[in-house]
């Protein structure tokens, strides 16, 4: 990739998806539980097959997240992505798609604070995105946390 189009990336992640696409990522606090769900196929860590399952998404700092919600159970898509980052995220609320990502899991607390903090605070929006209001910061912090980067 030329510095011209890494930089472009390094400020918009999406910007080299299609405006539909970029659309369907880019959900806001008003967005409700539908444009949150999508599907996510990863490579199981002990078998080495597909492993499909439906999962929320979320937008924080400008980034697109995976997280476990409250509590801190283990959970087979966060252990099939740390042994594999490279999974499929498949849009099927309004525009379908398959896009292929990658995973990173997010270590650093800081981020790791920002980022929970903002999908709570995006949770607890006034409208009703669905079965998970209400939401408490601190049944939220121990979650697992995966940034996705769409190749």
């Amino acid at each position: 990739m030329n510095p011209a189009h890494r930089e472009r990336r390094r400020l918009d992640p999406l910007a080299h998806l299609p405006y539909e696409i970029r659309r369907a990522i880019e959900i806001t606090p008003a967005a409700g539980t539908r444009e949150r769900i999508v599907d996510i196929t990863t490579t199981g860590r002990r078998t080495g097959r597909p492993r499909r399952i439906e999962i929320f998404f979320y937008r924080a700092n400008g980034a697109t997240y995976l997280c476990s919600g409250a509590g801190a159970g283990p959970t087979d898509w966060y252990a099939n992505l740390r042994a594999n980052p490279t999974f499929t995220f498949h849009l099927k609320n309004g525009i379908r798609a398959d896009l292929p990502a990658h995973a990173t899991i997010v270590t650093d607390p800081t981020e790791r604070a920002a980022v929970i903090a903002a999908i709570v605070d995006d949770l607890n929006q006034p409208h009703d995105p669905g079965t998970i209001r209400p939401t408490r910061l601190q049944d939220w912090s121990a979650g697992r946390l995966i940034r996705i980067d769409f190749d």
